[in-house]
């Protein structure tokens, strides 16, 4: 075999090997994935940039894992809630009384993880401009101050602390881990329940404490710009927002995965009534969280 035909052979091989394969139609996914971002602009409910209230304190914390409830894609701004393909809901029940998120079967992701994935087929062709994201629960890292005393000794300390927030429409809670420490509910929880967990040092010794409380009803920001030709129920957390590229466009016969990444904006979205006021958050001096909403969704077309 003569030198040139040896090369061309070789070469055809390796760009045959390196070619990105694709799939036969049908085959195809839109997947979901989550990233948080407490650097994107903070938004209020009706998506326009927000500053945090006169005897409030906000900070941005560090999103571990998030569980979403509802996934729906709508093609226009009038779309109703629920007329659009909805593609995801999340396990329900009425254990507790009212009908609830089932928390014990909500799959949770992280940062850059994937959270749902669906066959591109089972999608009702078309093309999609808006997005819906009913979010269900959180758990960040946050800072607390604390200064109390504990057997007998004064302690005065800011420390590292984990918040797990629920802001779903309603939720159904057997227990729940905070970080190390697992909180009992056994009932329904609406929008805004919350529990945190830290660990004070006396003396070379490890005292775990562990809290929860209750949001004001209403006061966690759902981010909606469409609230005037697409309003949400009161107290569910549907995130509303446009593609950031362009509309996302179905047909049915695509060959290759469509990734929708998913930023959420976590810029100041712990939110407290700041009673002493020093902008630490304090909650053993009864300093209760008043908002823990995201403050905005940016979704982009990988």
């Amino acid at each position: 075999m003569n030198k040139s035909l040896l090369f061309f052979i070789v070469g055809t091989l390796l760009l045959t090997s390196c070619k990105k394969k694709e799939g036969p139609s049908g085959t195809a996914r839109l997947i979901f994935k989550f990233k948080f971002d407490s650097t994107q602009v903070r938004l209020n409910n009706i998506g326009q940039p927000s500053v945090v209230p006169a005897g409030n304190a906000a900070q941005s914390g560090s999103m571990n894992k998030m569980s979403a409830h509802y996934i729906e894609l709508t093609p226009g701004a009038f779309t109703a809630l629920g007329q659009g393909a909805v593609l995801y809901r999340a396990a329900e029940t009425t254990a507790g009384g009212s009908n609830a998120i089932d928390f014990e079967k909500a799959p949770q992701a992280g940062n850059g993880e994937v959270f749902y994935e669906i066959p591109v087929k089972d999608i009702p062709p078309g093309d999609y401009e808006w997005i819906r994201i009913s979010l269900a629960y959180q758990n960040g890292d946050v800072k607390i101050r604390v200064d109390t005393t504990i057997n007998g000794i004064s302690v005065n300390q800011d420390l590292n602390a984990t918040l797990a927030s629920f802001i779903g429409f309603n939720n159904y809670i057997k227990s729940f881990p905070v970080k190390n420490q697992t909180v009992t509910v056994n009932g329904n929880r609406t929008q805004g329940f919350w529990g945190f967990e830290t660990n004070v040092s006396v003396l070379g010794v490890n005292y775990p404490v562990v809290q929860s409380g209750q949001a004001p009803a209403g006061a966690t920001t759902v981010v909606n710009p469409l609230f005037a030709s697409s309003p949400i129920p009161s107290g569910s957390c549907v995130v509303t927002a446009a593609f950031a590229n362009g509309k996302l466009k179905i047909t049915g016969n695509e060959t290759k995965d469509i990734v929708v990444e998913c930023s959420f904006s976590t810029n100041r979205s712990v939110e407290w009534r700041d009673l002493n006021p020093n902008g630490k958050w304090e909650p053993l001096k009864g300093e209760t969280l008043v908002d823990m909403g995201v403050r905005g969704l940016i979704p982009v077309i990988k």
